[in-house]
């Protein structure tokens, strides 16, 4: 066992789960194996933590968890503990911002999900992800307030990347912009980045962040690698990102998580 390593911080979607989602046996026990060697083990996403909680029962978790990019954390009772919300002066030019570059706007708020086109891309796809459907809202006027999370959604990758650079351009560092997947782009409040869900463990836990582990994908990892002692990019991961860990698995097709557990951790 890595005597260094008190706490690993985990990705969910191509990092603890393979493309069909769904937990292996090999990464299920290797969380039964950090347990019985006594590492605490969390999970954050850009998901809502309502899209977590198929996760709660099987991997036994006993620690907070951080949807949203850390802008909402839950403990396993679901109860809310911490949440960060936009700007609420900065939402709807936000939302004009992304329509103006035929990007799609999802918000989310609270724990629900609104969308416009309830058919529009990538939907159906999201619903099945994390078990629940969103409201379908003509406008979102009437959701504008305490917004936790407003997802850019397109498969043109230059139009999200000229969104996102154009975002911090316009608005600095009165929001973050972050790519949780090639089509998506995450947009909270600065505060709510995976690099303050490691120092909120941190604290809560009294584990110096020296001590934390953390593992992931996409470019939105990047922030708590850079946070925590030790870092582990996924096989499928970005060559930017994988340049920004301390070591590199294989990809989550591969029992990637599964593997840089055993290799790494213990």
């Amino acid at each position: 066992m890595n005597p260094r390593i008190r706490l690993l911080l985990s990705d969910i979607d191509g990092t603890l789960v393979p493309p069909d989602k769904v937990l292996t046996e090999r990464s299920i026990q290797a969380v039964n194996n950090l347990r019985h060697a006594g590492i605490l083990f969390a999970i954050t996403s850009s998901r809502p933590p309502r899209g977590l909680s198929m996760y709660i029962e099987p991997l036994k978790l006993s620690t907070p968890i951080a949807g949203f990019n850390g802008g909402m954390i839950i403990d396993p009772d679901r109860n809310v503990l911490e949440e960060l919300t936009i700007d609420d002066d900065i939402v709807t030019t936000t939302i004009d911002f992304l329509d103006e570059h035929d990007v799609t706007a999802w918000i989310y708020r609270g724990q629900e999900w609104y969308v416009r086109d309830p058919n529009g891309p990538h939907v159906e796809h999201e619903a099945e992800v994390c078990e629940f459907r969103p409201l379908p809202v003509a406008n979102f006027d009437s959701v504008s307030e305490s917004v936790a999370k407003i997802v850019g959604v397109s498969d043109d990758k230059d139009a999200l990347a000229r969104a996102q650079r154009e975002l911090h351009a316009t608005f600095g560092a009165d929001l973050s912009a972050t790519n949780s997947q090639s089509y998506y782009l995450d947009i909270t409040c600065p505060q709510a980045n995976k690099g303050m869900v490691v120092d909120y463990l941190s604290s809560m836990f009294d584990v110096p962040a020296i001590h934390i582990a953390t593992i992931g994908d996409a470019q939105n990892d990047v922030s708590m690698f850079e946070r925590s002692g030790f870092s582990i990019a996924m096989g499928n991961a970005e060559n930017e990102v994988k340049s920004s860990a301390s070591e590199v698995t294989t990809s989550n097709e591969d029992e990637g998580f599964a593997r840089a557990i055993e290799r790494f951790i213990l």
